[in-house]
């Protein structure tokens, strides 16, 4: 097996455990989920995406809090903690030899009966199911080039916009757009029509020698490293408009699997932030150096 590998609990009741659960390795392409799941149906799941790096996992702990607080706000139950986890991705390393790759935890409500509806308070909750992927890949600095989407925008008041939820359509869409514009990667707006987000990355601005982010109230992701840049002062929280990426002191997407300069808006130059850079702010991060 070579450049992933993908493990599935033998049964949705075999997680979480005390002890590691019965499950199966295979190629992702090769290993199935049932076809009443509502993760499969309905998008009805969560996920989260952890950097290895050279055989370690980085910021597990924040990923995992991230993990655990987005079930609890969408009502679902607690998803499989670091007991279950450090063994399985030990595990994935051993077969698949890789040792810097993005780890997908993926925490589905399970099978449900037919619809929208959850279980009446009477009936018996359906049994979640877990499943991980490891792919090798490796983190990216390259500077893109964005399109401010038309078509797509983050809901400022939908719980989802506060989750890694499976549901990224959105996305997937606003980035199709981007790229039939001739860029590499979309900008999303809030529903207020102020600057939110790239498609599966934080925005981070930099404004008379500071960082900016959007707040939470404009329905960007909770994303791990936009916090950590919070918490150690290296960015600030503010309301950013389309026209700030004019006059700003360049711009960057960031996320647990890299930092990348945005070179060009809507076919316009933006000041440059050398990929060195964006590399060194995004690796103080992950170190917790403040400034």
């Amino acid at each position: 097996m070579s450049g992933t590998i993908a493990w599935i609990a033998a049964s949705a009741a075999d997680v979480p455990a005390a002890a590691l659960p019965q499950g199966q390795w295979g190629d992702p392409g090769e290993l199935a989920l049932p076809l009443a799941d509502r993760g499969l149906l309905l998008a009805d799941g969560l996920f989260e995406t952890v950097l290895l790096e050279e055989g370690r996992l980085q910021l597990l702990e924040e990923h995992l809090e991230r993990w655990r607080s987005s079930a609890e706000l969408l009502a679902m139950a607690p998803p499989p903690d670091q007991t279950l986890i450090l063994p399985l991705v030990a595990e994935a390393i051993a077969r698949s030899g890789i040792r810097t790759g993005a780890l997908r935890l993926n925490w589905s409500r399970g099978c449900g009966g037919r619809g929208l509806d959850l279980p009446a308070p009477a009936q018996a909750a359906p049994a979640h199911r877990f499943w991980l992927q490891l792919t090798a890949t490796a983190p990216q600095f390259e500077a893109v080039t964005t399109w401010i989407s038309r078509q797509e925008r983050r809901n400022t008041a939908s719980r989802l916009s506060r989750c890694k939820s499976f549901a990224y359509t959105a996305q997937v869409q606003a980035r199709r757009e981007a790229q039939a514009a001739g860029a590499h990667d979309a900008l999303l707006l809030s529903s207020h029509g102020e600057l939110c987000c790239g498609s599966a990355a934080n925005l981070l601005v930099r404004q008379q020698g500071r960082w900016t982010t959007p707040p939470l109230a404009s329905g960007c992701l909770p994303g791990v490293m936009r916090g950590r840049a919070l918490r150690l002062g290296r960015a600030d929280e503010g309301p950013l408009e389309p026209s700030d990426l004019e006059t700003c002191e360049g711009a960057v997407l960031i996320n647990s699997l890299g930092c990348r300069p945005i070179h060009r808006c809507d076919g316009n130059a933006l000041a440059q932030v050398p990929s060195g850079q964006a590399e060194q702010l995004w690796r103080e991060l992950l170190q917790g150096a403040r400034p």
